[in-house]
């Protein structure tokens, strides 16, 4: 995923000590645009593995406690698929009628 890239959540299923932590969760269906791909820690207490994270544009969160440097809370990556948004008929067809024109 890339920064500016609109994702669909697809996991919106979030322990209770995240609800607990976050002040805003991506709700499944939702569509968001990707603020920042970024590597963070697994949320596994004793774990020191990284994963892929995103932040949002739309949603704003504060930092991770357990950071000393204040990044912000990010979700897996893994919760969002990219959206692909697709042309509907008509909107084809009218780009079509318009390219004959000219």
């Amino acid at each position: 995923m890339l920064k500016g890239q609109r994702v669909v959540c697809v996991d919106d299923r979030f322990p209770k000590w995240v609800v607990e932590f976050f002040n805003q969760l991506p709700v499944k269906g939702g569509t968001y645009t990707v603020r920042e791909v970024c590597l963070r820690r697994e949320t596994l207490r004793g774990s020191d593995s990284a994963t892929i994270a995103l932040l949002l544009e739309e949603l704003r969160n504060p930092p991770d406690p357990s950071h000393k440097g204040g990044e912000e809370l990010a979700f897996k990556s893994e919760r969002f698929a990219p959206l692909e948004e697709i042309e509907t008929e008509e909107e084809a067809e009218a780009g079509l009628e318009l390219s004959t024109f000219h």
